[in-house]
């Protein structure tokens, strides 16, 4: 949109017209999590859904004709650990290279399984990040089924930005992708984007609409994957192609709990 995204007002009354409008189903809502339904935190195992979005979850997955999906960087395990939805839930994890549904007795989970020349790139990738993290203070890796994160959130900028450069550089030489984010730079040994991931769920689901939210410059892959009738939310500040913007994450929970009140009306 020219002018930019819509506000929250504009988006509870589009949303008021979606849970009104039979045609809008099957209805995907799918969600980031850090930064979305999760206010960012320096510790990334200190995340947690805000505890009305809890509730609104548990109430959209339980509307007649809406299914409920997470999409996040996360790795699935730390992804479900921290995830608090109701079963049925799709979960998406590392950008789209991991998928499950959520079960009362756990995940149901599509096994992700590598080449051996992808798991001796993943190795090579996880020791070369290691240097690239040694010696900076903040800067730490993460080691993921199909990618390495290089994360720099706890380190000073005159720091992070020598090591995402370096980060980024050595995704370019081993990596299959190289996803740079909101402090950090994830290299994956498997192509996959949020937008790929949310395109195959619609289709299998056979969604009519699909509202995404999320915070982060991953994000924007999903917001291009989605149509004209398409419901795209941008939660915070920066750049966006959304068509609507909130400014936080009680603003995306309010809003998501809103739309589970009219659903259930």
């Amino acid at each position: 949109m020219s002018d930019g995204p819509a506000d929250a007002a504009a988006l509870r009354d589009l949303l008021a017209g979606l849970a009104a409008d039979p045609a809008s189903r099957p209805l995907l809502v799918a969600l980031d999590f850090d930064g979305t339904l999760a206010p960012l935190q320096d510790d990334p195992q200190a995340s947690r859904i805000l505890p009305d979005g809890v509730e609104a979850l548990t109430r959209l997955a339980a509307a007649e004709g809406v299914a409920l999906a997470l999409v996040s960087g996360r790795a699935m395990n730390d992804l479900h650990a921290l995830a608090e939805v109701p079963p049925g839930t799709y979960l998406v994890g590392s950008h789209g290279a991991e998928r499950a549904r959520v079960t009362r007795y756990g995940l149901d989970r599509d096994v992700v399984q590598l080449t051996d020349e992808q798991a001796d790139r993943l190795a090579a990738l996880g020791a070369e990040a290691a240097q690239v993290a040694r010696g900076r203070d903040g800067v730490w890796v993460e080691t993921k089924p199909t990618a390495v994160v290089v994360h720099t959130r706890l380190a000073e900028p005159d720091v992070a930005e020598p090591a995402e450069t370096e980060a980024i550089a050595l995704g370019e030489r081993l990596g299959s992708g190289v996803l740079h984010g909101k402090d950090v730079v994830e290299i994956s040994v498997l192509r996959a984007s949020k937008g790929e991931a949310l395109t195959a769920l619609r289709d299998e689901l056979g969604a009519q609409v699909v509202l995404y939210a999320g915070d982060d410059v991953t994000d924007e892959h999903a917001f291009a994957a989605l149509g004209e009738g398409d419901v795209t939310v941008k939660v915070g500040a920066g750049d966006t192609s959304a068509r609507f913007r909130v400014d936080d994450p009680h603003a995306a929970v309010a809003a998501l709990a809103d739309l589970a009140a009219r659903l259930h009306a």
